[in-house]
């Protein structure tokens, strides 16, 4: 399987099709929590750390928020707007730049705990899919 990254400009709103349902049955709660943590741990090694929460305590949570947005996304409960209220995750990302380098990173990080999940390839596609087009809504920045 290929993650591609679609190119995009910032401040477009192009389709997206969420996920395959058989994403969350597949994994289950706990490996897509798991696959969020990796997702977040390699993220606050890369050059995008400064948009994640600085202490350990913030970033436990914001894993937690994204884990609880990806399980309702993918058609499991929906933790996060019990949690958080509705997603509206553009406006939620509106105080952190978020440019081209920035969608590459958090994309590319995807990408390296999704390839060694053994499910599935048009389910994982779908997940891919998903987060590919879903990072084009949350670019809000030209610079770098």
């Amino acid at each position: 399987m290929q993650f591609n990254i679609t190119p995009a400009q910032v401040g477009t709103r192009p389709p997206v099709n969420l996920p395959d349902p058989r994403f969350l049955e597949v994994l289950g709660e706990e490996k897509v929590r798991e696959l969020v943590s990796k997702h977040y741990d390699l993220l606050r090694q890369s050059d995008i750390k400064g948009l994640f929460p600085p202490t350990d305590e913030g970033f436990e949570k914001a894993k937690e928020h994204s884990a609880d947005f990806f399980i309702q996304i993918c058609g499991g409960p929906k933790y996060f707007n019990e949690k958080r209220g509705a997603p509206m995750m553009a406006a939620r990302h509106s105080p952190f730049k978020i440019n081209q380098e920035a969608r590459r990173i958090w994309l590319e990080s995807y990408a390296v705990v999704l390839a060694p999940l053994d499910i599935e390839d048009d389910i994982k596609q779908s997940f891919w899919n998903y987060i590919d087009i879903f990072s084009i809504w949350m670019m809000n920045s030209n610079e770098n």
